[in-house]
């Protein structure tokens, strides 16, 4: 039977993430099954309210309003090629008629693309964009390695290799993350990009003081040190530094990308594809900062747990040009993933490799069915709770 089923996942974490603005010690993510003619498709949001102003818990309600009857029914019928060349065409929301935050639609979209996939025989990366210059999957990427609150630099030097590009997270001590910074280069030499991110936690005069100091330790870019959208004063930041400011708190969608441009507030973009509102607006957000000169990374939220990870790589390996790509560290927070195969790191040579299947090419495990919190069947729009609903909430 046609049916939707959502899961609300907060798997523990074996080791927690620190930064400034947030503190994680469990996922807190929302993932949806939709099953149409016997054939799955899954997808995966991670709201975070300091960065969208979006939670799980809202997501959750805006779903429960969608006319799920209604999308179901033209993924059966409908033809899987055209409706996916209607997707690129069109986005998400213009196909279906369904509007809503970032982090809906990107639930929505995940799942509906690796359904198509699995339909069509093709990677979820070939559906967001065919191949052509510059795009396809051959081959393996390097991805960067994040040094967070709660590991020391000797450890993460350690045992974090081989290192391709260096993310420090900024802490509230300048002189610790200057030292930090000073012990990153000097291990690693000239030839490996250091960031330091502050997640919007400087004022612009601490902003003026921290970034020279950072630079002259051997940062080479600074990501997101303003508060979200301080333009003007980001723009005076990059004129008075001359060091590259990368955008993402700031950066949740194309009109955002518009006003960094306009304002030259950014060298760069983090692209994260739950904040942005699915694969196909990040892809549109990468088109356009390649218009006009801009750098993009292609980011993760933290904890992610199967699909949305699957996405940004499709979304990597379509668009190899990236700065650096985060693969997310699933394989070192959780004991056990929801999905089957886990997204996979080679840990000796810090790669990622493309997907091998259909779709995102993972199927959700066993153990999923301890997170689902809600079910809607493929001929009403009423959700329908189920058991696992008090687990999640717990």
């Amino acid at each position: 039977m046609d049916e939707a089923r959502l899961y609300h996942v907060a798997l523990p974490m074996r080791v927690g993430f620190d930064h400034p603005a947030a503190r994680r010690r469990r996922s807190d993510g929302l993932v949806l099954k939709l099953t149409v003619d016997g054939v799955d498709g899954l997808g995966e949001c991670a709201p975070r309210p300091y960065v969208t102003g979006e939670s799980t818990d809202g997501v959750r309600r805006e779903l429960q309003r969608v006319p799920m009857r209604r999308l179901l029914e033209r993924l059966r019928t409908a033809d899987s090629a055209e409706l996916a060349a209607l997707l690129r065409r069109d986005g998400f929301e213009r196909t279906f008629g369904i509007s809503g935050g970032n982090n809906l639609i990107c639930l929505l979209e995940t799942a509906v693309l690796d359904l198509l996939g699995h339909r069509l025989g093709l990677g979820v990366g070939e559906l967001i964009r065919p191949a052509g210059p510059g795009r396809g999957a051959a081959g393996p990427l390097p991805v960067s390695q994040v040094i967070d609150l709660g590991i020391g630099v000797e450890e993460f030097l350690a045992t974090r290799g081989p290192f391709h590009f260096v993310k420090v997270k900024a802490s509230d001590d300048i002189e610790r993350d200057a030292r930090t910074v000073t012990a990153v280069r000097e291990a690693l030499g000239p030839d490996v990009p250091v960031m330091v991110d502050a997640n919007m936690s400087w004022s612009y005069d601490d902003a003026l003081h921290h970034i020279k100091l950072l630079a002259g330790c051997g940062a080479d870019l600074i990501e997101e040190p303003l508060r979200k959208g301080a333009w003007t004063e980001l723009r005076e930041l990059r004129l008075a530094t001359g060091v590259s400011i990368m955008l993402d708190e700031s950066l949740c969608s194309l009109d955002d990308a518009r006003t960094a441009v306009r304002t030259g507030a950014a060298d760069a973009f983090n692209i994260r594809v739950a904040k942005c509102g699915g694969l196909l607006r990040s892809a549109e957000i990468i088109d356009f900062a390649r218009q006009h000169g801009i750098g993009f990374q292609v980011g993760v939220q933290v904890a992610e747990t199967g699909p949305l990870i699957a996405a940004g790589r499709a979304l990597a390996f379509r668009h190899r040009d990236a700065i650096t790509v985060e693969a997310g560290q699933s394989d070192r927070f959780f004991e056990r993933m929801i999905v089957t195969p886990p997204p996979a790191v080679d840990r000796g040579s810090n790669t990622i490799s493309p997907v091998d299947g259909a779709g995102f090419g993972m199927a959700l495990d066993d153990s999923a069915g301890d997170w689902a919190v809600l079910r809607a069947a493929g001929d009403t729009d009423q959700w329908q709770p189920l058991v696992a609903a008090a687990k999640a909430e717990a």
